[in-house]
């Protein structure tokens, strides 16, 4: 019984020294400045949707502000995008143009 168990973890060992797990690729949520999405809506929804600190989404927001685009996050492509949806959804509610992208 004992060779039979040494099989097995030998075979098992084997396994775990062949496969090699990747994480998949995270994307970016940027989130685009325009003329007419406000500053507060902006961190209301780095708040609320991106789990973000007020701090960090006021980071964020000047960032958009100042150079025209802002990274609100990296996540797996599904969240990505669902949470990218998210934020256009809640603008588009509240009558903003916001523009976010999940990118690469």
């Amino acid at each position: 019984m004992g060779d039979l168990n040494n099989q097995y973890s030998d075979a098992g060992n084997r396994l775990a020294e062949d496969t090699s797990f990747k994480l998949p690729p995270e994307r970016k949520v940027v989130f685009y400045n325009d003329d007419f999405t406000t500053m507060d809506f902006v961190v209301d929804v780095l708040v609320s949707i991106f789990d973000k600190s007020h701090q960090e989404a006021e980071q964020i927001m000047r960032s958009v502000h100042e150079t025209g685009y802002g990274v609100a996050g990296s996540y797996t492509y599904d969240i990505a995008v669902s949470r990218a949806n998210l934020a256009i959804q809640a603008a588009r509610k509240n009558g903003f143009p916001l523009r976010v992208e999940v990118e690469e």
